[in-house]
């Protein structure tokens, strides 16, 4: 952590939690300045080459930081908002535009739950991160999802010896379906 926070236990246990784990502060100097903590996962992205991100800001929100998709997106808690009423419209020939039918649509959708106090953000983000990034990527090894690089390695050397490379029959089975490798 860029900010020392000595003698308050709770900042303490999440310092300890992130050093194990190896999440890293990456935060600039205008971001501590305007209140915004970013820590950098020790788990390359999917996607791309880069380390995941996540942030947590004065505003009351905790977000990833967009590393594996297009934009980032709030991790917060959602809850059903208040219901909303519009008015309802009709297109009207005669007047050539929508008017009011003196009805009112109702609307209800999630909303975000901001959290207002720091080390709350913090210990919030610490639970979401072990158990969306690190316990989930775990479990890819034991569902089978992941091969490690040395066995994928491993099955590729062992084809092209058993002659198979030179061939070029090598096929794979994806869900069922065999496919032929060209």
């Amino acid at each position: 952590m860029k900010t020392i926070y000595k003698g308050d236990s709770r900042y303490e246990k999440i310092y300890e939690q992130m050093q194990l784990l190896g999440i890293q502060d990456v935060s600039s100097p205008r971001q501590v300045k305007n209140g915004t903590i970013v820590w950098r996962l020790p788990i390359l992205s999917d996607k791309r080459n880069t380390y995941l991100e996540y942030a947590a800001f004065a505003s009351g929100y905790v977000r990833n930081q967009g590393v594996d998709c297009h934009s980032n997106w709030q991790i917060n808690k959602r809850v059903m908002s208040d219901y909303e009423y519009y008015p309802d419209y009709e297109w009207c020939d005669q007047a050539q535009k929508s008017i009011k039918t003196g009805k009112f649509n109702r609307f209800r959708s999630k909303r975000c739950v901001k959290i207002p106090i720091e080390i709350d953000r913090l210990e919030y983000m610490m639970k979401y991160v072990i158990k969306n990034e690190f316990i989930k990527r775990a479990n890819y090894v034991q569902e089978g999802k992941f091969v490690p690089k040395w066995k994928h390695e491993y099955e590729l050397n062992k084809a092209w010896s058993d002659g198979h490379g030179g061939n070029n029959d090598i096929s794979v089975i994806v869900n069922g379906h065999k496919y032929k490798v060209i």
